[in-house]
């Protein structure tokens, strides 16, 4: 019934008391079908707590996906920093698989003013080495890298899906608000959606839309790309036709609504989502 599974960035703030394991049950009692378990400010999820939210997503029907720290550069200057990123997204990774979730997305790095294609080699060579890590430790978590937001952040469509292509496994989170805001608005049409997701599919294959990691909110921009999330009723966005082009490619997943008010905006996502399916 859920091809697309739709639901939020953490805990919805209608969750009483405030916990993952109550989140999940209260995303039941919405009838919303997904959860992004937030790890932006570090990894404090130990595994006998995440098998037991593992137990309770199953029992619910809520599926999940892993947002890792936002203190990753696989670009840094200092070989520390990016020692420290890597083990925070497998940290993230190791985690999540203890959660049943199947993704785990994160911010790769910035540029620094290097070129573009060193900063794609740099990345490529990482992204590798936790890919080594993840089988050697039999993780079985998706490694997800998002599209991000302004114009000093690697991560466009085309490096991620680049990044896919030469290192198979991975795919991109697709962010459709950081491609909106790091445009200037100007990424913002049904042709501009349905071209991001024919890419993904003539490079990474069919599949890759079955599978699809989706990041979806209003949002604000600036000369400098993003600025901040917003509900869909102040967004230029037009969120409306990306669900459109979502259901047009057949696309299924996990769609994560990162909009301030979580569960509101995630349920008209959901809404408007089940009246294209049947339209």
């Amino acid at each position: 019934m859920f091809k697309l599974r739709i639901g939020t960035a953490g805990i919805p703030a209608s969750t009483k008391p405030r916990s993952t394991a109550n989140a999940v049950k209260r995303l039941a009692e919405l009838g919303l079908r997904h959860m992004e378990i937030e790890f932006v400010r570090g990894v404090k999820m130990g595994e006998k707590t995440a098998r037991e939210i593992r137990d309770i997503a199953e029992e619910h029907d809520i599926s999940l996906t892993v947002h890792a720290p936002y203190y990753v550069n696989l670009n840094s200057a200092e070989p520390d920093k990016i020692t420290a990123s890597k083990d925070r997204i497998v940290q993230a990774a190791r985690a999540g698989a203890w959660a049943g979730a199947k993704s785990v997305t994160f911010h790769a790095a910035y540029y620094h003013n290097d070129d573009p294609e060193d900063v794609f080699q740099r990345v490529k060579v990482h992204m590798a080495e936790m890919l080594e890590r993840l089988a050697d430790e039999q993780i079985e978590i998706r490694l997800s890298p998002e599209t991000t937001g302004g114009p000093t952040q690697f991560g466009t469509l085309e490096e991620l899906v680049r990044l896919g292509v030469e290192l198979p496994g991975v795919y991109p989170c697709v962010d459709f608000s950081h491609l909106f805001a790091r445009s200037m608005g100007e990424f913002n049409t049904y042709r501009h959606f349905a071209g991001a997701l024919e890419l993904i599919r003539d490079k990474l294959g069919e599949d890759a839309l079955k599978e699809q990691h989706i990041h979806l909110s209003g949002i604000e921009y600036g000369e400098k790309g993003e600025k901040r999330h917003l509900p869909f009723a102040e967004t230029e966005l037009k969120y409306e036709d990306v669900l459109r082009a979502l259901v047009d490619y057949n696309v299924a997943g996990w769609l994560t609504c990162e909009s301030p008010i979580l569960e509101e905006d995630a349920l008209i996502l959901q809404g408007l989502y089940q009246e294209l399916r049947n339209t």
